[in-house]
Formats: structure tokens, sequence, C-alpha cells
């Protein structure tokens, strides 16, 4: 109704509710209807009048008198689509009285839909969910209710046209992957009628967890040229870890790393390669991302290149008392400290002069070389060995020239000639050739006494030494023998003696009994009779 028509409804309110002349008044029914927008309803005027009275309605709808009877009328108001005020009317006498009925009309929203989420939603922060609704009446009894899945989260009145109703969620890690939607409640049960519900489309949030702190770099400060090292990063506390992304580079050379989850931990790992040319320092790179945001570590790595030193012999083989020239040299920037070499200023190259000898063969000469790089010192070693031809050699030290045993002693000869080459040895006995065994274990026997040329023999040279090989030992043995043989012959003497003396002693025992058994006879038999 216009703001000009307020007071003419008025009026007809108060003339609806005082009495007319005689007692007259105007009724309505439905005073109050509700209907769903661009329906139809039926309105009935009616008067009290004892006469004949004059009915009508007043309204800005579109209206059809469908009956009449004795004073009543009945119109039908179609297509309603917004609420009215209707005023029913009659004149009894000349006097008119006023009755007024409202229409309400109800619709449904007709847009409900949730705004969309952000594409990543940290763990731990508020999300605001905004709701978008167009339409929708009455609005007094039209309700938003923000809902996780079927779970019921908030509820707001709607106001304005269009409306945007918004709620606050605290965001945790089971909000990952749950629909969010907004759902319109128009409740018209209070008025007899139902509740009605308009529900948004799903929305679906990804939430993610990132620590504020940045991976840890496990990798090499430094990187020779030619070599390959490993290098690790590490996140933890990253949900959901399967979705966290790795950004690993060595300046502008990306790396393809070998990605590890476990729990909510993340490892990447990769191989650092150095390729000569490429001295110098590079910025390697590690960036996990996850949702939008990204944590970062860098880390200098200093690509090098550091060779051996070189440690060269002027001659690896010489014969003894050959000069030799033993040099050692590294690149310019490193220090070398070679074996064997006099004190000296420090640098990159060094080396000393030698007089071979016999205790040089085999010596081993090594040379350091020590290089700074990046605040780190590195080393590199070189071996060289020296042959020295000699000999051969067979001294007191090596092959004593006088061995004294005991026969029936184990005993082992230690004779050895040195030299290089490494001569042959051996040792044999002057008068008859035999040999003597050189570095065996052996029983002493006397048989082994006598004078041995040993003699050592190689490309070198040959060397002789005579060995002289004493062995102790006496002829007691022979006096025992002949002492026990004595004993035994005496007392294989004795025994017959013994055995001899007794046998004579039982046989004149035994005449002697004999002869006194006889005379004991002789003397029990009784005398014949003259």
């Amino acid at each position: 109704m216009a703001p000009g028509d307020a007071l003419p409804a008025l009026l007809a309110l108060l003339g609806a509710l005082l009495p007319g002349p005689g007692g007259a008044q105007t009724s309505v029914f439905p005073t109050e209807a509700t209907l769903p927008r661009g329906g139809s309803v039926q309105i009935n005027c009616s008067s009290s009048c004892d006469q004949q009275a004059s009915l009508g309605l007043e309204t800005d709808l579109d209206k059809t008198e469908v009956a009449r009877g004795n004073n009543w009328k009945a119109y039908e108001l179609s297509n309603v689509r917004k609420d009215s005020n209707l005023i029913c009317f009659s004149v009894c006498g000349g006097e008119q009285t006023m009755a007024a009925a409202s229409l309400t009309v109800y619709w449904c929203p007709d847009q409900v839909e949730l705004a969309p989420l952000p594409s990543w939603q940290p763990v731990g922060e508020n999300l605001t969910l905004r709701c978008q609704v167009a339409g929708g009446a009455p609005r007094a009894n039209l309700t938003v209710v923000f809902l996780r899945g079927e779970e019921e989260l908030d509820r707001q009145p709607v106001v304005g046209e269009p409306a945007e109703v918004a709620a606050t969620v605290l965001v945790a890690r089971r909000d990952h992957g749950a629909n969010f939607s907004c759902r319109t409640e128009l409740d018209l049960r209070p008025l007899g009628l139902e509740l009605f519900e308009n529900t948004s489309a799903p929305r679906q949030l990804r939430a993610f967890a990132l620590p504020p702190t940045g991976p840890r770099l496990d990798a090499p400060r430094v990187l020779e040229t030619g070599t390959r090292r490993a290098a690790v990063c590490s996140l933890d506390r990253l949900f959901p870890v399967a979705e966290a992304q790795v950004h690993l580079a060595l300046g502008d050379r990306r790396l393809a790393p070998t990605i590890a989850t476990h729990g909510d931990s993340l490892s990447a790992q990769a191989l650092l390669r150095a390729k000569a040319g490429e001295e110098g320092s590079r910025q390697l790179t590690c960036a996990v991302t996850l949702g939008n945001r990204s944590r970062e570590t860098r880390q200098t790595v200093t690509l090098y290149s550091f060779p051996a030193p070189n440690l060269t012999l002027s001659e690896p083989e010489v014969s003894e008392g050959t000069e030799v020239v033993v040099e050692c040299q590294a690149q310019a920037e490193a220090v070398v400290t070679l074996s064997g070499a006099p004190a000296g200023p420090p640098g990159p190259r060094a080396q000393f002069l030698l007089n071979a000898s016999a205790e040089d063969n085999g010596r081993s000469f090594s040379c350091s070389a020590a290089l700074e790089v990046a605040g780190q010192v590195l080393q590199k070693n070189r071996t060289r060995e020296l042959r020295v031809l000699y000999g051969p050699w067979l001294d007191e030290r090596d092959c004593p020239g006088n061995w004294t045993w005991k026969e029936g002693t184990k005993q082992t000869l230690r004779c050895r000639a040195r030299g290089n080459p490494p001569p042959d040895l051996n040792c044999s006995r002057e008068k008859d050739g035999a040999l003597l065994p050189i570095g065996n274990l052996s029983h002493v026997t006397r048989s082994l006494s006598g004078t041995y040329v040993c003699r050592a023999v190689s490309s070198r040279g040959q060397l002789t030494r005579e060995v002289l090989v004493t062995v102790l030992y006496s002829d007691h043995q022979n006096l025992v023998a002949i002492v026990v043989v004595t004993i035994l012959v005496i007392l294989g003497v004795a025994g017959t003696a013994a055995y001899l003396y007794n046998r004579q002693r039982k046989i004149k025992k035994y005449k002697l009994q004999e002869a006194q058994k006889a005379a004991t006879m002789k003397l029990n038999t009784p005398a014949t009779p003259p």
C-alpha cells in the first residue's frame, strides 16, 4: 500500500471497529491469509445491516466477484505476488462501515549459493563462510543454516535483498576434504503451514598445515668437479604431506629429487654434480610448497677443481749410488708437503736430491697438497715407491758364521741373503757337498757337523760366506749300556748259583729223611727167634 493510502486505511479500520448507524457492521473473512506467491484467495465481505446494504472490496489486486447473497459478496483475488491490505466496506442506511484484512505472500529464495571457498585454507585460521540469498519471503521466517556435511555449524537471519549471510569457522585438520554448504529454512509452521528448505551446492575445503620454519638442508658446502654428492632437503609437520611439492635447484639447474614421506615428514634427496668449467659459488635452493604458501632454505655450494699433486721420481728404479730427483707439484693455489724434503717456504712445488742406497729400496715417498676452499682445507695425496738395485749381501747379521747346537735338539738355521733382485741362496758342506736345510726346523744330529759354504747369487753378482756348524754330543750312553749289561750278567749268575744251592740242600735233606725212615723201620721190626 502506498504511503498516501495509509490514512484512508486507518479510517477504514476504525470504521470497521466502530458500529455504524443502527448498530450495523461490516465483516471480512478471512482477516489474515497466507498464500504462495502468484496464488489466489477468496475474500468474503458481509454486512449486519437489517436492510439491503451496498457492499464492496477496496484493493489494488486483480479481483473478480465470484458469488453474492443477502448482504454478502465473495471476491477472488488472483496472481497475488506481494503482501497486501484489503478493505471491505458496506453502506447501510446511508452510513458506511469498513473491515480490514491482510494478505501475506510467501515464496522460497530464488538463489541459495555458498560463495567459493579459498583454494587452500591454513589449519588453525578462521574461515569465513558466505551464503548468498536472493528472494524469499516472509523474511521474518527465513533463516540461513551453515553446514559441514550434515553437521550444523551456525544459523543466521536473512537481512537485505539480495542478502549475504556470513559465519566464521576455525579450520582444523579434520576439515580437509569436508563439504560445506548453506541451507535456507522458511519456517511457516507458526502460520499453520510447513517448513520449506533450499540447500546450496556443496563446496569442498582443502586445508593444509605448514610449519613456520624453513626446510633443513643437508648438503656439502664444497663440491669437486667430476664428483657427485647427495643433498637432502627435509621438513616436518606437513599436512597433508602427500600434497607438498619440492623445488630443489643448484643455481639455475633444477634437480630431480627422490621424495619420501613418513607420517607428516617429507624428505627429498638428489645428487649434486659438478662439471669441469663450472667452478665457482652456486646457490642450492630447497623450497617446499603446500597450499598457497611456501617455505624456502638456501645454501651456498662452492664448486672447485683440485687434482691430486704430481709426484715424480727422476728414475723409479736405479742402481745403488745413483742420484734421484724427487719432485712434487700441485696447482698454483695449493701448498705441498713432500716427505724427506728440507723445510722451505710454502708453495705449490717441492723437491730434493737423493743418493740412492740399499736402505732406500722400497722406500715410499708421499706428497700432500692442501687447498683452502670456502673456509675448508682440503687435501690430496700421492705416493711413489723407489726401487734400488743392489747386492747380494751376506753379513753376520743376516747369516751368522758359527752355529753350535746340541745333538737331539730341534733348531732352525736362519741364513738370509739380501739384495734387489732377491738372490738365490744355498749352503753346501765343503767335504761332501751336503746341503744345509736353511729355514727348516730340523732335528740336530752329529752328521750336520762341518763347514759349509753359503753362496748368494743374483743378476747383480754373487757372494759366498763360510758357516761352521758344531754339534755337541758325548759317549756316556755306551757306558750306561755296559753297566746295565754287567748288572744283568751278575744278576743272572747270582740267580743260577742260588738255584743250584737250594737244589743241593733239598737233595741232602731228602736223603737224610730217607735214612731216618729206614732206621726207624729196622727198630720196629721183631727179631727172628734163634
